[in-house]
């Protein structure tokens, strides 16, 4: 996330801003329905709703278990709607063959919530991993960057022009209505 972090804030064209679900203790999905159709009641699902509502699009950092992303990323996915309409995604995935099925169902999820899912993201495959993670050699992100830099630079090209052109076309839906 960091290093991701770094590289969106060093871009210069985007203000960025890293979110972490451990600071909205999200319960499990148990609202009567999506706040599509109602709004949610629970406190801590409205302050997430909030939060999320402030940005253009979204680089998300996914971990691959099972061949799918999270729970947790699921259940905060889950837990807005409205909010992540017409807003472009991006991932950044690690995992045995870099999260690419992971990020694969997190694009169906985004589709689902009319996000504007990227093609491009940064995969960081089990090699790579362990040579910065502490499990493995503990490495900064530095030795693996030449693998994933050229897919980080592409996926914020592309994630700035559907930010941008997503914005316009909210704005004008706005007025519209």
């Amino acid at each position: 996330a960091a290093w991701m972090f770094e590289q969106a804030s060093q871009n210069g064209a985007f203000d960025v801003e890293l979110v972490d679900l451990r600071d909205f203790d999200l319960p499990l999905f148990n609202e009567a329905a999506s706040n599509a159709w109602m709004p949610s009641s629970d406190p801590a699902a409205v302050k997430w709703q909030k939060k999320i509502a402030e940005f253009d699009g979204y680089i998300f950092v996914v971990a691959e278990y099972n061949r799918s992303l999270t729970g947790s990323l699921k259940n905060a996915l889950d837990q807005a709607y409205v909010e992540w309409n017409r807003k472009p995604v991006g991932a950044i995935g690690y995992g045995g063959v870099g999260a690419a099925r992971a990020i694969e169902h997190l694009r169906n999820i985004a589709v689902e919530l009319q996000m504007v899912p990227l093609r491009n993201a940064v995969h960081i495959a089990a090699g790579s991993f362990m040579k910065v993670h502490p499990m493995g050699e503990n490495g900064p992100m530095s030795e693996i960057e030449p693998a994933i830099k050229p897919a980080c630079d592409a996926m914020l090209g592309e994630l700035l022009w559907w930010a941008n052109a997503t914005r316009e076309a909210r704005a004008k839906d706005a007025k519209a209505a």
